[in-house]
């Protein structure tokens, strides 16, 4: 199985790819980033990319792929809608056009949150919300990932330092929430594993909660 990552050197990103790096069922690994992500490894590439609307220049490089696994995302915090809805919307939507035109049948995996309505009040909620709607009508190999609370394992950071803290603090509590909240906690690599889990087989459900992450994990 050869994988597109975006996103790969974000907190979920990290996680994922740590994941697709350890499956020996994944034989090659590309990300796309503006830069480089810092790990090396035989069967990782590395594509620098800063134009996410358009891929028309390095769309030979997007060729043969069986899956993305879409970690790409921001805080809505600060930002209007406008500017969220292009980094969430538009830089999502134009991946996988080109993606699935390139690749066909290929595996879409989009981390969205919990929360997302495309009819709720939150915006946030609503912008991811119809990322959610649109992606699911371009392919019937689309799957969406709505994590509520991410434990980072294996040495992964957030590189937000108020979220670092927040991580740090907790870590103790997981185990906690992971059994009175079975719906809302799951890891960074419970994610990785279900992501590939999706691109392998597929899976009976096309939203995916942190219960079912950590199922199709087998965590």
């Amino acid at each position: 199985m050869k994988v597109i990552i975006f996103g790969a050197s974000g907190m979920v990103g990290q996680g994922v790819l740590r994941e697709c790096l350890l499956d020996p069922a994944v034989e090659a690994v590309l990300t796309i980033g503006r830069t480089p992500v810092a790990q090396r490894d035989p069967k990782l590439r590395n594509v620098s990319h800063s134009d996410f609307a358009d891929y028309s220049a390095i769309e030979d490089e997007l060729r043969g792929y069986d899956a993305c696994l879409y970690c790409l995302g921001v805080s809505a915090v600060g930002m209007s809608e406008a500017d969220y809805h292009r980094v969430t919307y538009d830089y999502t939507l134009a991946a996988a056009r080109t993606l699935l035109r390139l690749n066909p049948g290929l595996t879409f995996a989009y981390v969205s949150g919990q929360g997302t309505d495309t009819n709720g009040r939150a915006m946030w909620a609503r912008v991811k919300g119809r990322t959610e709607d649109d992606l699911l009508a371009l392919t019937e190999r689309a799957y969406m990932f709505r994590p509520g609370y991410i434990q980072p394992l294996h040495g992964i950071r957030s590189r937000t330092r108020i979220y670092r803290v927040f991580y740090a603090i907790g870590r103790p509590l997981y185990p906690v929430l992971r059994r009175l909240m079975p719906s809302f906690a799951t890891t960074t690599e419970s994610i990785g594993r279900a992501m590939l889990k999706v691109a392998a087989v597929g899976a009976d459900e096309h939203v995916l909660d942190s219960r079912a992450i950590n199922a199709l994990a087998g965590s």
